[in-house]
């Protein structure tokens, strides 16, 4: 079975099952992990992680995983002259943004996967047009084998298409990401209903972090 209908089907499993929740499943693969603790056998559970990156930010500053450590943040993969569902996204992303203006637990990172014309320079000219200030909001560039590998560790589908609106086929989610760099979340990024799923998720799981729940 296709791994991304894998994503979406355990997505709609947790939806299923989600009312009334007060903490959010950890999404990805998942392998048990067998380690001795005080003469004892204890297995664990190792989740899958984002993993390390680095990329150029729409201000030509290099970003890396590292600046989204102790914050939850919304990744995306989207390309600035994307004629669909890119700026429907961007704009919902703004809703979030927004919301949590300010609030350093919260950031958005958006990926492009135009790595040839989405320079810095075409990135800050979005930022602005978006009336996005500041380093909150990260727009970055890479390259296509970066930013292509990187989202398939996001579970999300994008590939150069030629005949694709805009020459790129990609998926919408918002992939919501904890602060140890688990997904916790994806969302329509087009759907306002998905999106209104989102920001409500982020505050349980923000909850989680302020109640001292273990991770």
């Amino acid at each position: 079975m296709n791994k991304y209908l894998i994503f979406v089907l355990s997505l709609l499993v947790w939806g299923c099952g989600q009312k009334g929740q007060q903490r959010l499943p950890i999404l990805g693969k998942r392998e048990p992990v067998t380690k001795e603790v005080d003469g004892k056998t204890v297995t664990d559970t190792l989740y899958q992680t984002i993993p390390t990156f680095s990329f150029i930010n729409q201000d030509s500053t290099i970003v890396t995983d590292k600046d989204f450590d102790n914050s939850i943040y919304v990744a995306d993969f989207f390309f600035t002259s994307c004629p669909s569902i890119c700026p429907v996204m961007s704009k919902n992303l703004l809703k979030v943004l927004n919301k949590y203006q300010g609030n350093e637990e919260v950031k958005i990172l958006s990926h492009s996967i135009d790595t040839k014309y989405d320079t810095p320079w075409v990135l800050k000219r979005y930022a602005n047009k978006l009336g996005v200030k500041g380093n909150q909001w990260q727009f970055v560039h890479g390259t296509q084998r970066d930013i292509y590998g990187i989202a398939d560790k996001y579970m999300v589908y994008a590939k150069e298409d030629a005949q694709a609106p805009g020459g790129f086929e990609h998926q919408g989610w918002l992939i919501l990401v904890d602060k140890e760099k688990r997904i916790r979340g994806a969302y329509d990024g087009t759907d306002d209903n998905q999106v209104a799923q989102l920001m409500q998720d982020m505050d349980i799981l923000l909850g989680e972090y302020k109640g001292g729940h273990e991770k």
